[in-house]
């Protein structure tokens, strides 16, 4: 029943009626657009575990003004590849072009993708250069994937991997810091600090990979010079996983100081990290007691 009525007194006058109706059912439909459906809609146009087709996969391959959807297809080629579909290969092509994307997150994607075929020599040709690439991220990816090929050229780049890394101002200024607490997570081109020049001019200062705020080196309101230390990130654990997980496979002796760090506990750290680094250690041992 949509109303009801409720009597109304009057004075020697019969009962009035009012009506009274239910709140406005059209209010919660608005909330569950706002809250509910829009933000679906976004993860869902994001998330690159969406399936595509293969026209699908072909458009976004060549998506020029769109390097998410770029990503996505790549994403998928990977996973077909580990799910040994053979329709992946006659992608192969768009995931070379796509290791020269201008954009890097672009980049890293194919990186990670031509590791999931150890058997396509051409993968491994063009990884190499990648070693080189301005992004971390990429030259990340591209060692990792090395590693798949039996190749230890990217060895100095996976300890690389291992060390925190600091974080430097841009330009001199009074520092307005983002990030300040210990073991706070940070994502890659995440922003970290403000600096506002003496012209008023406000620069923002950008982590180039995921992390872990380890210290700081600076703080709220300080003047700092061009170049100057503001603080220290340590590396994701998923980052430090993979990377102790290939050097089990292709970790020399000179590599071991780096790796002790992830022997001790961490409180950034879970437990099988230390394991993994124990178990790189004595892999890395093993070698060099063999002579390899």
């Amino acid at each position: 029943m949509e109303n009801e009525t409720l009597p109304v007194e009057g004075d020697g006058e019969l009962p009035q009626t009012r009506a009274v109706s239910r709140k406005y059912p059209w209010a919660i439909l608005v909330v569950i657009v706002l809250f509910v459906v829009i933000p679906f809609i976004s993860w869902y146009g994001t998330w690159f575990g969406r399936p595509l087709s293969d026209s699908k996969m072909v458009e976004y391959l060549h998506d020029s003004a769109k390097p998410r959807n770029v990503q996505h297809a790549l994403a998928q080629l990977g996973n077909r590849i580990i799910d040994h579909d053979s329709s992946a290969a006659k992608f192969y092509p768009d995931v070379l072009a796509a290791s020269h994307h201008p954009q890097p997150e672009v980049r890293m994607t194919a990186a990670w993708v031509m590791g999931q075929d150890n058997t396509f020599e051409e993968f491994h040709t063009a990884l190499r250069p990648m070693l080189d690439d301005q992004s971390p991220g990429v030259r990340h990816n591209a060692a990792l994937a090395l590693v798949r090929f039996d190749d230890s050229s990217g060895r100095k780049e996976l300890v690389e991997m291992l060390k925190p890394f600091q974080i430097r101002a841009d330009s001199p200024g009074s520092v307005e810091l983002i990030v300040k607490e210990e073991g706070t997570a940070v994502v890659a081109n995440g922003p970290l600090a403000r600096i506002k020049q003496d012209d008023g001019k406000v620069v923002e200062v950008h982590t180039p990979e995921a992390g872990r705020l380890e210290s700081l080196s600076t703080t709220n309101g300080a003047k700092v010079e061009s170049g100057a230390a503001l603080m220290t990130l340590s590396p994701t654990t998923e980052q430090v996983w993979e990377t102790l997980r290939a050097l089990f496979l292709v970790g020399q002796s000179e590599d071991i100081p780096f790796i002790q760090r992830y022997t001790r506990p961490l409180p950034t750290m879970p437990d099988s990290v230390q394991k993994q680094a124990t178990s790189t250690l004595e892999a890395i041992r093993d070698r060099a007691s063999k002579g390899q």
